[in-house]
């Protein structure tokens, strides 16, 4: 499928493993530019790394910075004052009961989960609105609609990243501009899997066992009963006409935001 991203710039945070990594390598696929970022250089570099294996053609640029911090997201939009894409995925999670989390944790995965967006898309939407053409999307989660109870203030966040792109894309009326938000459904991503192995051992059960007992109670309503690979959330706009309309040039059938939740064609059927 040509998306018609040859020579796109874009900027996917978060993209060394996991959904972004998978969406970095699908847009280079697609022959769009690609900015890798990481927290750190060792990472972004064994990543630009595996996906120039997998892509020898893939032309990637390393961001070696926190974007949960507000002067890294400065030295971004200085270092790329424009991007056509933006892929706000950076995003951090953390099992704890509600009664003991505290201000500092609530600020802490506030910035990392909302404000990285709220950042880089005050900077690059007015200007994808004076260019004519820009498309920004928030990789936000079923957790968004269904609140996980043992990590609440996630799920608070990833409403918050659906309100603020619901937001924005009203402002887009009439530009070539969209905004949308994707809510996926638990991915077997690295932090997935150190999760299940580190529980695994805790409970003195296998991983697969620990696996079957998140679906059948922490997620009955599940379709596929397992954690799919990441590519599935990436993959989703080749066999979803929904999702395609996210990066294709043309208009998303007439409606500039749309929530997408791969949960109920791909992985999880969310409340």
């Amino acid at each position: 499928m040509n998306l018609e991203l040859g020579n796109k710039l874009a900027l996917v945070t978060g993209s060394t493993a996991g959904i972004g990594f998978a969406i970095a390598k699908a847009f280079a696929a697609e022959g769009a530019r690609v900015i890798i970022n990481g927290r750190t250089e060792k990472r972004v570099k064994e990543a630009i790394a595996s996906l120039r294996a997998d892509v020898p053609s893939a032309k990637l640029e390393a961001l070696a910075l926190d974007l949960s911090r507000a002067d890294a997201a400065a030295q971004t939009t200085k270092r790329h004052p424009e991007v056509d894409i933006l892929v706000n995925n950076l995003g951090v999670y953390e099992v704890k009961d509600f009664e003991q989390i505290t201000d500092a944790e609530w600020s802490a995965i506030i910035e990392t989960n909302f404000l990285s967006g709220v950042r880089l898309s005050r900077h690059y939407l007015p200007r994808m609105k004076a260019a004519g053409w820009g498309r920004i999307i928030f990789i936000s989660s079923e957790s968004a609609v269904n609140i996980p109870v043992e990590m609440i203030h996630y799920g608070v966040t990833k409403t918050m990243q659906v309100a603020l792109a619901r937001g924005l894309a009203e402002t887009t009326a009439g530009t070539g501009v969209t905004v949308n938000s994707v809510l996926a459904g638990p991915t077997r991503s690295e932090g997935v899997e150190k999760f299940i192995d580190d529980l695994a051992k805790t409970k003195h059960a296998t991983p697969a066992g620990v696996e079957k007992e998140f679906f059948t109670t922490a997620r009955p309503t599940s379709l596929l009963k397992r954690f799919p690979e990441p590519r599935s959330v990436c993959h989703g706009h080749r066999r979803a006409t929904k999702v395609r309309g996210l990066l294709h040039s043309g208009p998303l059938h007439g409606e500039r935001q749309r929530s997408f939740a791969p949960g109920k064609d791909l992985q999880l059927h969310p409340h």
